[in-house]
This record gives structure tokens, C-alpha cells and sequence, in this order.
């Protein structure tokens, strides 16, 4: 149990270091802008007011530039545990999203933490099986209900009704 938790802190550590690169050299898009106050003023059942909760519960705030990545933790129920990060680049993988950041994430992660292999490929799955969500503009689905951008995504059915 101990050197799972020293590798554990090796992917901490390494993320904690490549987001800042990552950011700064590799991700050119606007900032949102936002701040967790902001999204707590949206309406309790959006989409916007459950990512403030979200980044509230776990003390953070919008990541400049890369946060669809707290929209995508939302959006999933995924945790902010090192497997759990992992299992949701797998998601998004098996959704169709591509970045070199991914793929660094699933070959070291799986490398470095490969106990949660079956998790890895749950989740995989899960993201193969979802409507693709990993390019939406985020910032403009703020005030959708969460429920129904959930129904959207995660049920094949609930699209082919809305397209009847």
C-alpha cells in the first residue's frame, strides 16, 4: 500500500509540473474568465452553479485555459483522486479527444498506476458509448440544466427521441 501511495505522489507531482507547461506553450484559447463566486450566482439545477459546487467542495478555482476540464469531472461524477484523473482521460479518450497532454496521461498513468487497469478501461468504454461531448463550448452551456446535458450525453435513447 505504501509505494502505491508514493507512485500516487509521483502523478501528483507530475501533474502538478506539466500543467503549467502544458498551459502556457500548448493551449492557446481564451480564458474564461470566470471565477468559482461567479458560477455559484447561476440557477442550482445549471450546469454552471454545479461546476462552482464543485470546484467549492474541492477548494479550486477555473484553471485559465483548460477549464473544460472541471466542466468534463462535472459532467462525468468523476473524483479528483490520481486514478480518478486517470479513468477520465480514458473517458475522454474513448469519447474521441485527442491531445499529446492524453496521451502522456493514459501511457504514464497506466505505466506508473496500473492497479486500476479495469477502472481504466470501464471507463474507456463509458466514454466510447457517450454521445461525444469532449469538444463542446462549456462556457456557452452554463445555464443548461445538468440533468439534460447528462440525458444528452450519457443516453444514446434520449438522442434518438429528441431526433424522432
Amino acid at each position: 500500500m505504501a509505494m502505491r501511495t508514493k507512485r500516487k505522489q509521483l502523478i501528483i507531482w507530475l501533474f502538478e509540473h506539466s500543467e503549467k507547461i502544458y498551459t502556457k506553450y500548448f493551449k492557446s484559447n481564451t480564458p474564461w474568465g470566470f471565477y468559482k463566486k461567479d458560477l455559484l450566482h447561476y440557477p442550482k439545477n445549471s450546469f454552471g452553479y454545479h461546476l462552482g459546487t464543485f470546484l467549492d467542495k474541492n477548494n479550486f478555482e477555473l484553471i485559465p485555459k483548460v477549464e473544460r476540464h472541471d466542466c468534463y469531472h462535472v459532467l462525468t461524477g468523476y473524483g479528483t483522486q490520481v486514478e480518478d484523473e486517470i479513468a477520465l482521460q480514458y473517458l475522454c479518450f474513448g469519447n474521441g479527444k485527442r491531445s499529446l497532454y492524453l496521451f502522456a496521461v493514459l501511457i504514464l498513468g497506466t505505466i506508473i498506476l496500473p492497479d486500476y487497469m479495469t477502472y481504466y478501461i470501464r471507463s474507456y468504454i463509458k466514454g466510447k458509448r457517450a454521445n461525444s461531448f469532449y469538444h463542446f463550448d462549456f462556457k456557452k452551456l452554463l445555464n443548461i440544466s445538468i440533468v439534460d446535458l447528462r440525458r444528452a450525453i450519457f443516453l444514446k435513447s434520449y438522442i434518438t427521441l429528441i431526433n424522432l
